[in-house]
């Protein structure tokens, strides 16, 4: 594969500069090398997306601008880093190791993927904003904590001056996210490298983020170094972008020549494997063809009325009503879609229907039996004619136990097989099914990708031929074309084998793709609920046309409008 670059040179010293960059990685079995010969620059004030698919580089290139990687690494090239102010940088791939704790969060700074796990648990938020000033000697800790809560109010955290004592817990994904931001931000960097900063957020939390990011670049004049698979938020903030596919990259262009004109095959694979809205209406009537007769009249698989979760609250605090009073039903067969930000009960809805969450009013009947009081011995029968697919396999899996014995363990707790060995061959079966060489079952989780342990955890699922399967955001962190094949899976095997399916999810180009009906849920209340044709191209409901507004496309130019939408449907205050 060529590579190629459209566009001009920026007239400004980049404030990052790669030159041939090479990453090789020591391991029991020799030296792999992960990037090879990566060349680019920034600009000051520019957003620079590189995206790629899982193992491209994307994140082994960014981390070697800040030397984060692992001691068994060795990078070759050379990195120059400015500061902010122009000055040139030395190369980093040299500098000293007290050089190069001077240059990270002064010259460039690191929003990582994960703020859960960027946070410490221990300390307030408003001391890990301040450690980077206290860190670098720049300010006293009156002045660090005065300037931490003006960054927190730049970020938008509401009431910065009591929040900032408080702990990452407290805050939700969104807010957390942003918390991380204002880390980065503290030091006034001239660039920051943004790891999957959106992955896992809501469309409407990630729509808010992206503003925040935009803010940083115009207010701020902090370049970006923007690392994603999400094509609609590359559309939507990018000034350019780099496609990495094996450790080279084999684009660069401006963002609107390269959605517009893609001249390599991977990018045009990339940008193809992108779910738009719009493109389930096909395969729902290709299902309702499908279906006999008299399909409507069967009894539902899942039937809730008036169905209310509600969370006691503890030390004097008030009960948490997660779900309140929702109605819908789901029949043999048919796939229902569930959207709505976090908080909004989604998955709440998904584990009170599997029997892992209590049902606290109304009535929900799940494959003929009444949930709500239920006893266990009454619904234990039950339990192996459902299915659940998990948001994380990482951490759904045991991960001292192989694929194998993972996808054997519903076959064995419910007595269709003595031990995983017996009920081996059913499992090759079923990894053949969801297009796993059957090889794999003798590996560990951590040796497999996201998309492979996805696939894995479809074929655990299925292991009983369950009549109801629950899938709780299982796409949420794959990468486009990862997503693409799991998404075409899950259409192929709920088409043969004919399961009835709750799929719960924030993306709702994903629904739209897989689902006979959506609902729309808001604050635990079910808002709208119809086809995708009705609650995707004709919503009535304002929260629904916010989630719409929200929803970045894989087009600059018709994201530039919906933009201006969303802005204007926030600004409604709907």
């Amino acid at each position: 594969m060529s590579t190629t670059v459209s566009g001009t040179a920026p007239a400004a010293r980049p404030v990052v500069q790669c030159e041939d960059l090479a990453v090789t990685f020591a391991t029991d079995a020799g030296p792999v090398t992960a990037v090879h010969g990566v060349s680019l620059q920034v600009a000051p004030g520019e957003v620079l997306a590189v995206v790629g698919e899982s193992g491209s580089g994307k994140t082994v290139t960014a981390k070697s601008i800040l030397r984060l990687l692992p001691e068994t690494a060795t990078a070759r090239g050379t990195i120059l880093v400015s500061g902010k102010d122009g000055t040139p940088g030395e190369n980093v791939t040299t500098l000293s190791a007290a050089a190069v704790r001077q240059l990270r969060g002064r010259d460039a700074a690191m929003v990582f993927q994960e703020p859960s796990t960027a946070l410490n648990p221990v300390f307030p938020v408003g001391w890990q904003i301040a450690e980077g000033l206290l860190a670098h000697g720049m300010t006293s800790r009156r002045e660090a904590r005065a300037k931490a809560i003006e960054i927190m109010r730049e970020v938008g955290i509401p009431e910065p001056e009591v929040r900032v004592d408080h702990y990452p817990h407290q805050f939700s994904g969104g807010q957390k996210q942003r918390i991380v931001i204002a880390q980065a931000l503290v030091l006034d960097p001239g660039v920051i490298i943004a790891d999957e900063p959106t992955t896992a957020l809501d469309v409407t939390v990630q729509a808010e983020i992206l503003d925040l990011l935009r803010r940083c670049r115009d207010e701020f004049g902090t370049a970006i170094i923007l690392i994603t698979h999400n094509m609609g938020v590359v559309a939507d903030l990018a000034d350019r972008v780099a496609v990495m596919y094996e450790g080279r990259i084999v684009e660069q262009a401006d963002a609107r020549t390269l959605f517009a004109s893609p001249t390599q095959a991977y990018t045009r694979q990339l940008l193809d494997s992108v779910p738009r809205l719009g493109e389930g209406l096909a395969r729902a009537q290709e299902r309702a063809a499908r279906r006999p007769e008299g399909w409507a009249e069967q009894e539902p698989v899942v039937e809730a009325r008036d169905l209310s979760v509600v969370y006691p609250g503890r030390f004097r605090e008030p009960d948490f009503v997660a779900v309140d009073g929702v109605s819908f039903a789901i029949r043999p067969g048919e796939v229902l879609g569930l959207v709505g930000e976090s908080g909004s009960g989604k998955t709440t809805i998904g584990r009170a229907i599997a029997g892992l969450t209590r049902v606290g009013g109304g009535s929900l009947r799940v494959l003929g039996v009444e949930l709500n009081g239920v006893r266990e011995r009454q619904f234990r029968p039950v339990r192996s004619r459902i299915g659940f697919v998990f948001q994380d396999p990482a951490t759904s899996f045991n991960p001292l136990l192989t694929i194998a014995e993972c996808v054997a363990e519903p076959l064995v707790v419910h007595g269709r097989a003595r031990d995983a060995h017996e009920a081996r061959q059913r499992v090759d079966e079923l990894l053949e099914a969801v297009q796993l060489p059957r090889t794999y079952g003798d590996r560990y989780p951590h040796e497999l990708s996201g998309g492979q342990r996805q696939r894995a955890s479809l074929a655990r699922a299925l292991a009983l031929e369950p009549e109801l399967l629950i899938a709780d955001e299982p796409t949420s962190a794959l990468d486009v074309s990862v997503q693409a094949r799991v998404l075409d899976l899950f259409d192929e095997l709920q088409r043969e084998l004919g399961f009835a399916a709750l799929f719960i999810s924030h993306d709702l180009a994903v629904v739209d793709m897989l689902a006979d009906r959506i609902g729309v849920l808001y604050q635990g209340r079910l808002v709208e609920e119809g086809t995708g044709a009705e609650v995707l191209g004709a919503p009535k409901d304002p929260y629904t046309q916010r989630l719409l507004a929200s929803l970045p496309v894989p087009d600059p130019v018709e994201q530039a409008a919906r933009r201006a939408e969303w802005e204007r449907v926030r600004a409604a205050g709907a």
